[in-house]
């Protein structure tokens, strides 16, 4: 299949990537954890070589069908990204039986943080990013969306392919948005079916909204521990990949 990645040698694993990124972006992590997981990544419906979007699909719903057709034959471990985050801790809810453990690096299960403080302030630092879709400026809702959500390059200095990617792919966030702002497929309510180890990942300089929701899943999830990476921010798999795969190596031991 195309737009698949592979890395490594040792246990299965499987990592799906953030939105408006590809299969590559764990290529950091996946090599300096090359010894001791043998890491495939897909590119998610829409993104690189991925599957064309079905607009009569619910977009999480689609994803996570692909997600779930990239399970290896054997028990695995799952790490995700955001979006794809979200993601694997479905499919750690729905596949139980399928995963070693789960490791979920800033999931943006934004309704885990309700009306907290982080929450409104992610809600209102968005808030002009429909209407500049609905006119046609899609490179305007990225330039919004990555101001937040980037890896501390703004928008307006990446290369002009790469702001090309993004823009043409920014529909991924409000197709996303009734699966994370409304919990549509239900996850909040079945984090007690995760039967595996969960590590959360976040970064000390992440979106405060990503501290709300870490706190909600740490507290519902049977097996759970968090930690903070100091220096990083939301992009932290790509920033730090290092402190990433070290974190993830120290939890599989």
């Amino acid at each position: 299949m195309s737009g698949i990645r592979h890395w490594g040698t040792g246990e299965p694993a499987l990592a799906l990537h953030c939105s408006l990124a590809h299969a590559g972006a764990w290529d950091g992590v996946a090599r300096a954890l090359a010894d001791r997981l043998s890491m495939t990544a897909p590119d998610l419906v829409g993104h690189g070589r991925g599957p064309t979007r079905d607009p009569a699909q619910d977009y999480h719903d689609q994803v996570t069908a692909q997600a779930k057709a990239c399970l290896p034959e054997a028990v695995c471990h799952l790490i995700g990204h955001s979006f794809g985050a979200t993601v694997a801790l479905r499919l750690a809810i729905e596949q139980p039986d399928r995963v070693a453990s789960l490791t979920l690096i800033e999931p943006v299960l934004f309704a885990a943080a309700g009306d907290s403080a982080g929450q409104r302030e992610h809600s209102s630092a968005l808030s002009g990013m429909a209407a500049l879709m609905a006119s046609g400026d899609d490179a305007g809702a990225a330039r919004m969306f990555l101001k937040v959500w980037g890896g501390g390059v703004p928008f307006d200095a990446m290369p002009e392919a790469q702001q090309r990617y993004m823009a043409d792919r920014i529909w991924v966030i409000p197709a996303s948005d009734a699966a994370l702002s409304g919990d549509r497929a239900g996850l909040l309510p079945r984090l007690g079916r995760v039967r595996c180890p969960a590590l959360l990942l976040e970064g000390r300089r992440s979106p405060r909204v990503i501290a709300d929701i870490q706190a909600a899943l740490a507290e519902d999830l049977p097996d759970v521990r968090r930690v903070v990476i100091e220096g990083a921010g939301h992009m932290l798999p790509i920033t730090h990949p290092a402190e990433v795969a070290a974190e993830i190596r120290a939890f599989l031991s």
